[in-house]
């Protein structure tokens, strides 16, 4: 009997052994990390009109009539055409205060990289329609097109045949493709910042 408990006492600590081997030996599967172009790749980023590449929105602006949001974006449209970025041309074409309608033409640098070495951009085109309402605004950005390269050998790309799903995104909508994809990006980026800038001005709190 007693060696019989002294052969116990030996495997206990193997056993505690074995089982602390064990909880080591577990793998933790690696937690997938965000795809940073997740935004980029969402369904409708690039959303299409009638076959044609249309970013539009509809900012609440509550207890703000139409006269006032028609004078707000007035404004800063006329502050956008005046901008370092601007090329020109850029210039607010309808101004109606009766219909409180504006509309906006703008060339402009989108920057893809600049260093001491080198400046990588393109010559960003497009137009903005804004429609005022009483507690509203109607947004959209249209007409989008490029020239890049243009101090070199300039390539004009449409948005529709280039930042589109079909030129811009892989088959499986995992990625962006290289060249039209920092496209894709910048054109997101700006069309946000826009109208995130519109809502801030007529939300903003007196």
């Amino acid at each position: 009997m007693k060696k019989f408990l002294i052969a116990i006492l030996l495997a206990l600590p193997m056993t505690i052994s074995a089982q602390d081997n064990t909880w080591e030996r577990i793998e933790v599967e690696p937690v997938a990390k965000d795809n940073p172009d997740a935004k980029y790749l969402a369904e409708n980023a690039v959303p299409m009109v009638d076959g044609k590449v249309e970013f539009h929105t509809v900012i609440k602006a509550p207890g703000k009539s139409a006269d006032e949001i028609y004078s707000i974006l007035l404004k800063q449209l006329e502050k956008m055409v005046q901008e370092p970025n601007q090329i020109e041309n850029s210039v607010v074409a309808i101004r109606d205060s009766i219909k409180h309608e504006l509309a906006a033409v703008f060339h402009e640098w989108l920057v893809f990289k600049h260093t001491a070495l080198s400046l990588d951009r393109t010559k960003f085109n497009y137009q903005l329609h804004v429609l005022c309402s009483d507690g509203a605004a109607d947004v959209t950005m249209l007409r989008l097109n490029y020239d890049y390269d243009l101090d070199r050998k300039p390539i004009h790309y449409s948005a529709e045949e280039w930042i589109s799903d079909k030129y811009a995104v892989n088959k499986k909508g995992t990625k962006l493709y290289p060249l039209s994809g920092k496209f894709r990006r910048k054109t997101i980026d700006r069309k946000n910042f826009i109208f995130n800038k519109f809502d801030s001005l007529l939300n903003e709190k007196k």
